[in-house]
């Protein structure tokens, strides 16, 4: 991991030297003496990780290296920066002759500076005897293959339903009994059993959906506040409006517990309190649960079994159990890439393997990730030999072990990324695309000729969790939408990211975060973080996961963070300062529940990612967003104009645009759009400019309240479109559409004539969902249609009694989801025997 430090700062030594051709020759050896020397050190840089765990000497002189590497891209970065933020008029051109030369002064005193600290840090390499022993064969994997966004994934919770199809009946059977009381289900067991996995299927199950109107999920962990715990159920019941929000901060603990009582007394419901470590943490809870005598459940997960036994007098207790012999085979099998390249001596290791792993699911999906890329018998028998270093023979494998083994052997580019989940909020769910970009930010995603980067993140995310070390949260169109990581390997991220110096997470108990680590995670009390000294930092990102955090008049942006790449703010309704226009270097800016957004934006040339949640209907983005020439991804919800957006040449996805702002742009410039998402469509509208956007991948169309789309018939024009959405009422299908499409889904269409006969001839539709779609009482799918159709999804179709298939439809077919189709007598005999689906996961625009 300490090499991609060193590799980035290598790489940017190397682009400096050939961007500054006017830098003194003094400077310019120096500069390249610093390259030299980090370009040697790297290759000592496996060796020391290796040892490092046991000695902490050399986690020292790792840790100096990383912030070497770190101040040197500072340094370089910055000069760059203010030497061509604007070009000099000649009457000013002795003035900058002065300036740069004050700047050439700076850089070559700090890299001297730097100078001295490598030949000490070279002098202690020798001292702590760290020496190149690598062989070409014995280091992880340096490859990465981009497995493409088809990649057909085994569901991450599937495993739980290995042997256990019993426990999920008795749970539910718990759940769902007539017994009026509220009562507490108890769920424990050790780490890595899938105890939240099972409560989330729990959670989800269609029948507890129906069953329990109000449902609301909290995850407690080891350090936990209270008063943060109730305002996450009541957002999850209330809504997350200003209104609420703003009510909720002037509320005390006694104002919270009462509120949310009041809130559940006269309903049914469902919550599911989630890794609870300490009995005070549930009595601290239980009150605002009131019992209304309606029915209501609470589930609760913990690790302890005295939290687990002593929850609910008359509640029902479950000790997860380990899985069988046979099952953990089962399981191994069920997540291995390939089952018939395992030969029978193969088979032999694994089985020893998978035996040692004791029946923990988690040790057994990771393990079996990792020898899914491994080739050949030698190298299993090397994860083997690994493994059973610390074990004796009557001994299981530490699920440590396998953890540690699995992200050692990731390239360098991908421990970077998933270390980086561990800056997030244990059990966050992330969306994909965010952390897509902020990987990019980062500088984690290569360039690969003329490979998109987003493609390239892409292909790293879904290795990350073929190797089980990321699992998947939610998918749609056969595309991973969001993700999460196990508490274990979240643990596990953020103790390799401190070894390493990757970031730290702000500790309000110490009131101390790492003053040498480039990435902060401020998960709470971040007015208290900010009283910290961190003026002498050089903050590469912030990421403020606090909720009840809104000063940014305490943000001194300009000498604290003028280094950020990434600002992530998800606080509520921060102001926005002028000054954080000076941030040249941020490549990607998050912020939630804004009112406004200065002007000054537009310095913010290197950025590629904007994502405003804005806290007022009339947000307006400042007409200055258009001078953001390497933006890529802008993600706003406001309505108004957009001028000039055309001008965002290198712009890839554009989401939560409103229709009245894109009917008068023309998009012919927008050369690279991949994505558009737009609402607020209604009849009087034209879409038909939508068909100059050449490269469009993927259209996202809502119709405002109880509106229709105007005609679609654009549509055919888009030649590279693959994925279509359309939400609202549709007066008349369009007879023909695009050939390239691929996946589609209409929701709320009102169509009174069948669709089947127009999206039966598309001869590369995969996935179709019909929703709310169709008002008649017939669908025909003639012979021949739907020659390439995988999946299929008819949801509440309320008036469809009859489905007529032809002999040859569907050939393909191998998912199927009908839900909430009340009327439908009966499916065609050969769908009988297709896998059914689960429901879809709902929509985000």
């Amino acid at each position: 991991m300490a090499d991609a430090f060193v590799s980035f700062a290598v790489q940017k030594l190397g682009d400096f030297l050939i961007q500054e051709i006017n830098l003194r020759l003094s400077l310019r050896d120096d500069i390249q003496w610093l390259r030299n020397e980090l370009l040697f050190m790297q290759s000592f840089l496996r060796d020391a990780e290796l040892k490092q765990c046991g000695d902490q000497r050399v986690q020292q002189w790792v840790f100096e290296i990383n912030s070497i590497a770190n101040d040197a891209v500072a340094i370089l970065e910055t000069y760059s920066f203010e030497a061509g933020k604007r070009r000099p008029s000649r009457l000013k051109a002795c003035a900058c002759i002065c300036s740069k030369e004050k700047k050439f002064y700076n850089v070559a005193k700090e890299i001297k500076s730097l100078k001295k600290k490598i030949m000490d840090i070279s002098r202690k390499r020798e001292t702590y005897g760290i020496t190149n022993i690598i062989s070409g064969d014995e280091g992880p994997s340096n490859q990465v293959t981009t497995l493409r966004r088809t990649t057909s994934y085994v569901d991450d919770h599937d495993y739980i339903f290995v042997g256990l199809q019993d426990v999920v009946e008795t749970l539910l059977a718990q759940l769902l009994k007539e017994e009026p009381c509220r009562t507490v289900l108890s769920i424990y067991g050790m780490g890595g059993l899938g105890k939240t996995t099972l409560a989330r299927n729990l959670y989800r199950s269609p029948r507890i959906v129906n069953t329990f109107p109000t449902r609301a999920w909290i995850c407690v962990s080891q350090e936990y506040n209270t008063m943060d715990l109730l305002k996450t159920i009541i957002k999850s019941i209330q809504g997350c409006t200003m209104g609420t929000l703003g009510l909720l901060e002037k509320m005390d603990e006694r104002d919270l517990e009462n509120h949310l009582r009041d809130l559940l007394k006269e309903r049914k419901y469902l919550v599911v309190v989630d890794d609870i470590w300490q009995r005070e943490a549930w009595e601290s809870l239980k009150r605002a649960f009131p019992d209304g005598e309606k029915g209501s459940r609470v589930i609760i997960t913990t690790r302890k079994e005295d939290v687990a036994e002593r929850a609910d007098d008359r509640g029902f207790v479950h000790k997860l159990r380990f899985l069988s012999q046979e099952e953990s085979w089962d399981l191994f099998c069920r997540k291995l890439l390939d089952v018939r390249a395992m030969v029978p001596e193969m088979e032999s290791l694994a089985e020893d393997m998978v035996e040692k792993c004791r029946g923990l699911p988690l040790a057994i999906v990771v393990l079996s990730g990792l020898l899914s890329h491994k080739k050949g018998l030698n190298e299993w028998k090397k994860v083997k030999d690994h493994l059973w270093k610390n074990i004796k023979e009557d001994k299981f494998i530490e699920i440590s072990n396998i953890l540690s083994l699995s992200y050692n052997d990731l390239s360098t580019a991908l421990k970077q990324c998933f270390l980086y989940f561990g800056i997030f909020p244990e059990d966050k769910v992330v969306k994909v695309d965010n952390i897509i970009w902020l990987w990019m930010a980062e500088g984690f995603i290569p360039r690969r000729g003329v490979e998109r980067m987003e493609d390239v993140a892409e292909g790293f995310l879904n290795e990350l969790i073929r190797r089980s070390l990321v699992q998947v949260a939610n998918t749609f169109w056969e595309k991973v939408t969001e993700c999460r990581v196990h508490d274990l390997l979240h643990d596990l991220a953020i103790q390799k990211a401190l070894e390493v110096n990757f970031f730290d997470i702000y500790d309000p108990t110490s009131h101390s975060i790492s003053s040498s680590c480039i990435r902060h995670g401020i998960h709470n009390q971040g007015e208290r973080y900010l009283s910290l000294d961190l003026s002498n930092l050089k903050l590469r990102s912030i990421m403020f996961y606090d909720p009840g955090f809104h000063k940014m008049s305490l943000i001194n942006f300009r000498s604290v963070f003028q280094y950020l790449y990434v600002l992530y703010l998800d606080i509520l309704g921060a102001t926005i300062p002028d000054v954080i226009g000076s941030l040249y270097h941020l490549k990607l800016l998050s912020l939630s529940c804004i009112h406004y957004l200065p002007s000054s934006i537009g310095n913010l040339k290197n950025l590629q990612t904007l994502v405003v949640v804005a806290g007022a209907y009339s947000f307006q983005l400042p007409p200055e967003t258009t001078d953001l020439i390497n933006l890529r991804h802008l993600v706003v919800r406001c309505i108004k104009p957009l001028v000039h957006i055309n001008k965002l040449t290198n712009l890839q996805v554009l989401q939560g645009i409103q229709c009245d702002q894109w009917k008068d742009i023309d998009p012919v410039d927008l050369v690279n759009l991949r994505e558009l998402s737009m609402s607020g469509i209604d009849k009087s509208y034209s879409l038909n400019n939508i068909n100059s956007l050449k490269n469009l991948d993927t259209l996202k169309l809502f119709c405002g309240f109880d509106e229709s789309f105007p005609s679609l018939e654009f549509v055919i024009h888009c030649e590279k479109l693959q994925k279509l959405y359309l939400n609202g009422s549709i007066e008349k299908l369009p007879n023909l559409f695009s050939n390239s499409i691929t996946m589609m889904t209409l929701t709320d269409s009102k169509l009174t004539q069948d669709p089947m006969l127009i999206l039966g001839m598309l001869p590369n539709l995969r996935n179709l969902q019909l929703k709310e779609a169709y008002f008649g009482k017939e669908i025909i799918c003639s012979d021949n249609s739907f020659c390439q159709l995988q999946f299929l999804q008819l949801e509440y179709l309320r008036n469809l009694e009859t489905w007529r298939l032809g002999t040859n439809a569907m050939p393909l077919i191998k998912g199927l989801c009908i839900d909430h189709c009340p009327n439908l007598k009966e499916i065609p005999e050969r769908m009988k025997r297709v896998e059914l689906l689960k429901r879809t996961s709902k929509w985000s625009s």
